[in-house]
């Protein structure tokens, strides 16, 4: 059986705009994480990390 995917939270949820500083996922990919396919769920986290990479610390 795949392993499950974690959420990339890290319980510091601050936007800027449509972007969560801490885990880089957008407010609609937040609200939808629990209901998403694995698939998904990767495809979210890699975007989300790519995000943060952009976000000027």
């Amino acid at each position: 059986m795949a392993k499950e995917i974690e959420s990339p939270c890290v319980e510091v949820c601050r936007f800027k705009g449509d972007v969560c500083e801490g885990c880089g996922r957008s407010k609609r990919e937040i609200r939808a994480w629990h209901g998403m396919k694995r698939k998904d769920r990767i495809m979210t986290a890699r975007k989300a990390r790519e995000r943060l990479k952009k976000v000027p610390r």
